[in-house]
This record gives structure tokens, C-alpha cells and sequence, in this order.
């Protein structure tokens, strides 16, 4: 009998992963039937974008599990209807496009390669960049995405502290925690990476207190989510040069109105949420692991932690 999966997300997403899910299924040895159109009280497995039209998940009865496509799930964790477990979206893929993503705006912010790429007018600007020992990198975040990022660049050779919400263990990372720690985090931060989920506790993370405790002239890269940062607050610091450079992927609005004054500012680059995407191929695979281990009573991979929020 065949394992019923609800593909619940928006209709350019069924074209993109129909056919991946479908392959990932067949070479992980399983039947399955996969639609958009499931009677509630037969679907198995949900996989699930937020754009979905799917809110209320009272009437999924049978359902064992809700796989997220993306690996943000602040727009589904706190659905009171949600009683399923959640499994947020944990790919290789994903995390191998956010490391490089990260990597290159660090290296590009450190070696200041703006100074000669937008400014090809013939003056011979000698400005010779800090070894990348002398140029301390924090990062805000310290799960699978952090992490990653954090022993990517510590390789090339940058000093790199990590906060999170909960004391963690890096190999070749300082990790700090709680308010103290943040405040110490942010104290070095020539180079700041925010890579923390939106939650409660993370909103506006970045406001008129903390940005003045990071470095003068300290660069913001922010390929986690839009809220961690006030608007307001960060354009205040550009402006008074206190923050140098804000290079911004993602945004309380997405797409970013063309009005918004971060598309203006000398000192923002804004780039459209292309960090890290999450690759069809690998990610369906991902997906066909966990319903594999679901069907043979093993854990689930990636499961969310309800009362943390992530």
C-alpha cells in the first residue's frame, strides 16, 4: 500500500520538486504517492512550504510528520493547529550555498575589494588589507548554518567568535553565551554575520544598544532573516558611520520596495535572498530519508524544538 505524501506549497514549487521528490522516493526503495490533492484523513506526510495554502492541520489525523522544504519554520512553529511533529529542512546543499555566500562577502568586506571594483577611474589606490588573523569575525547563530560558516572561515585563518542562545562547543571557535556573552561578542565584531532564526527573543537583536557596541567602521552581514535587524537603528549607525558597510539578503518585506532607503544608501548592498536556496535534488533526498525512517520507527531527522521555537 502506498504512503500518501501532500505536496503543500505554492504551484512553481510542485513544477520544481515534483519530479526530484519523485526520483528520491524510487531510489530510497519507496511507494509512495505524491499529489497536491490528498483527503486530509489519508495523508501520511506533509511536505510543506509557508507559502502554502495549508493553515489549519486539525483535520490531518494520520499524518506523521510535517517536512519542511525550507529551513526556516518561524512560519509554522507557532500554528496552534500544528500538533504534528516538524522537521525543519537540514540539506547539504543548502548549507554548502550559504558558506559560500558568507565566505565571499567576508573575504570581500576584508580584503575591501569594493575600493577597486567600483572605482576604476585610474587613481592607484594602494590599500593594503590585515592578514586575516588580525581581523576578528563573530557570527550570531552557532546552529548547522553557523557552525559551518564559523569553521569555514576560522580555516582561512580569521579569528571567529560564535553567540547562541545556549553554551555550544565549536572546535576552532570561541563560543559565547547569554547577555554577557553577547555583549562581548559584539565588543570584537569587525566583521558580524547574523545567522539566528526569528524568534521572540532574536527580534531587533541588532538595535540603537548593540550596534553601538560593536566596533566603529564594523561591517553586517545578514544572510539569516530580516527581523534580527532594526531598520531604523542600522541606518542611524551607517549614517553616523559608526557601522561601515551592511550587506543585507533578507528583509522584514522581501521582495524589498523599491522606496525602502537601504536600496539608496552608499554604505547598504542589498542582494534578493539568494544566500542559500535550497537545491531541489538534494533537498528531495533529504525529505525521502525521513519518511524512510518514519516508516521504519526510526527517529526523524531535524526535528523542531517547540519551545525554543526552532
Amino acid at each position: 500500500m502506498p504512503v500518501n505524501v501532500l505536496f503543500a506549497a505554492s504551484p512553481d514549487r510542485w513544477t520544481t520538486y515534483e519530479t526530484p521528490l519523485k526520483r528520491a522516493f524510487s531510489e530510497a526503495a519507496l511507494d509512495v504517492n505524491l499529489a497536491t490533492d490528498i483527503a486530509p484523513e489519508q495523508v501520511d506526510y506533509i511536505v510543506y512550504a509557508p507559502n502554502s495554502d495549508l493553515q489549519d492541520f486539525t483535520p490531518y489525523t494520520r499524518t506523521r510528520a510535517v517536512l519542511n522544504l525550507w529551513a526556516g519554520v518561524e512560519g509554522i512553529v507557532d500554528n496552534p493547529t500544528l500538533t504534528q511533529p516538524l522537521a525543519r529542512m537540514v540539506d547539504n546543499g543548502l548549507t554548502r550555498g550559504m558558506v559560500e555566500w558568507v565566505t565571499g562577502h567576508t573575504l570581500r568586506h576584508h580584503l575591501n575589494t569594493d575600493l577597486h571594483v567600483l572605482n576604476q577611474d585610474g587613481v592607484w589606490r594602494k590599500e593594503v588589507p590585515p592578514l586575516a588573523c588580525d581581523r576578528p569575525v563573530t557570527i550570531l547563530g552557532l546552529g548547522t548554518l553557523g557552525q559551518a560558516c564559523g569553521e569555514a572561515l576560522a580555516n582561512l585563518g580569521f579569528p571567529v567568535t560564535g553567540w547562541s542562545r545556549s553554551q555550544k562547543d565549536v572546535s576552532g571557535i570561541t563560543c559565547l553565551s547569554g547577555e554577557t556573552g553577547l555583549q562581548k561578542a559584539l565588543s570584537t565584531a569587525q566583521i558580524l554575520i547574523l545567522l539566528l532564526p526569528h524568534t521572540p527573543d532574536t527580534e531587533n537583536v541588532l538595535n540603537a544598544e548593540t550596534l553601538s557596541q560593536m566596533p566603529k567602521g564594523a561591517v553586517i552581514i545578514n544572510p539569516g532573516r530580516g527581523p534580527l535587524i532594526d531598520d531604523e537603528a542600522l541606518l542611524a549607525a551607517l549614517d553616523a558611520e559608526q557601522i561601515g558597510h551592511a550587506t543585507l539578503d533578507v528583509f522584514r518585506t522581501e521582495p524589498l520596495p523599491a522606496s525602502h532607503p537601504y536600496w539608496a544608501h552608499p554604505r547598504v548592498t542589498v542582494t534578493p535572498h539568494i544566500a542559500s536556496e535550497t537545491r531541489p535534488a538534494s533537498a528531495s533526498r533529504v525529505i525521502a530519508e525521513n519518511i524512510r525512517r518514519g516508516e521504519a520507527g526510526r527517529p526523524f531527522l531535524h526535528l523542531v524544538n517547540r519551545d525554543l521555537g526552532y
